[in-house]
């Protein structure tokens, strides 16, 4: 894997990057695993209600299998894809029985490798397994959190997960941000680290290329009018004058928004690490 950075020609390629994963196969995604990515503006009846989206290159979304319910049936990698609906690889699987489906590809997966799903499973990088026949201090990732549901959280390029300990009938999950979790011994996980980890390290650029991702542009609140947002208005540049809002006034900035707090806390051992 390799970063690509550009000749400063120009402005916007004077801070612009690109990463070139390895590994990743020259071939048309499987068009049987294709669906149709409705465009997304952020409106509802004409206005806007997400503020921020809009444009972006027309793309296909890719159905993958965050479940691998195909237990104990091997299954040999075709390729290794670039996903534009996600920041880590994907791999196409071939299984024996003649099905084909996408999973996350793990750092290191290649062509022609063979994974398996099961209940237990060799600890070997892509294969996946339950979380209490992993050996404890593993590296996993797409781990599930409601039993049955498929892989839920650790799946962004680059973000790996540990086995810390196995408690009863509960295992304590140490995640990137350094909370540990409390997660049902019954729910799989795959072994490894998820893909493209240099993917952190690629440089937008331009505000062209953002425009091409579906970004559109952000604006300051203290540079609007007050009737546009509470932090709006003042002669030349002045302070916020209050605690940080949204802009329906709401506030922002340090407010805690955990909903179901007496539902989700008990499962957190220890909280992630304050920056």
């Amino acid at each position: 894997m390799a970063i690509k950075i550009y000749k400063k020609n120009n402005a916007g390629r004077r801070n612009m990057s690109v990463v070139k994963p390895e590994g990743v196969t020259d071939r048309a995604p499987e068009k049987s695993l294709l669906s149709a990515l409705p465009r997304k503006a952020g409106r509802s009846g004409g206005k806007i209600s997400v503020r921020h989206q809009g444009g972006g290159v027309k793309r296909m979304y890719r159905i993958i299998d965050f479940r691998q319910d195909k237990h104990d049936i091997p299954g040999r990698i075709a390729s290794i894809e670039k996903d534009p609906n996600r920041s880590c690889l994907i791999a196409l699987v071939h299984y024996v029985d003649g099905e084909k489906r996408y999973v996350l590809a793990t750092n290191g997966m290649r062509q022609g490798q063979e994974i398996i799903s099961g209940e237990v499973t060799p600890i070997v990088n892509g294969n996946r397994l339950l979380l209490k026949n992993i050996p404890i201090g593993t590296a996993i990732c797409n781990i599930e959190m409601k039993i049955g549901k498929g892989g839920q959280i650790v799946r962004s390029a680059g973000t790996q997960a540990s086995l810390m300990a196995l408690d009863g009938p509960m295992a304590q999950v140490k995640l990137a941000s350094g909370e540990i979790r409390l997660i049902s011994k019954e729910c799989y996980a795959t072994i490894g680290q998820v893909s493209n980890f240099e993917h952190s390290a690629e440089r937008i650029g331009k505000a062209g290329r953002a425009r091409h991702m579906n970004h559109r542009p952000v604006v300051r609140g203290s540079a609007m009018n007050p009737v546009d947002h509470p932090h709006g208005g003042g002669e030349g540049r002045q302070p916020i004058g209050m605690h940080p809002k949204t802009p329906w006034g709401k506030p922002a900035l340090g407010k805690k928004t955990r909903k179901r707090k007496n539902i989700t806390s008990k499962y957190i051992v220890k909280r992630r690490q304050k920056k």
